[in-house]
């Protein structure tokens, strides 16, 4: 894979990644390689896509793990033991 390539999965990665020294270092990097910062632009908006995704299915996972912990958690239990919540305990 050449370097050029390399840089623009960076940039990507940089976004998905959420690191903005990263990103601001491959760019300037891509930019030394000669990238055209139209091909920069467009890695920065695969990164955000796939930002996008996983953000959805991140809040997706959220949620049924929230419901799920919810529904299981109708009783309380101590130390293994459970107990009536009804008699504050």
């Amino acid at each position: 894979m050449d370097e050029c390539t390399k840089e623009l999965i960076a940039i990507g990665a940089s976004i998905t990644a959420h690191c903005q020294p990263c990103l601001a270092w491959h760019v300037e990097k891509a930019l030394e390689l000669g990238i055209d910062q139209a091909d920069i632009r467009e890695a920065i908006a695969t990164g955000q896509m796939v930002e996008k995704g996983s953000m959805s299915a991140m809040r997706k996972f959220a949620e049924e793990v929230t419901v799920r912990n919810i529904s299981e958690s109708r009783s309380c239990c101590v130390e293994g033991k459970q107990s009536d919540t009804s008699d504050g305990g």
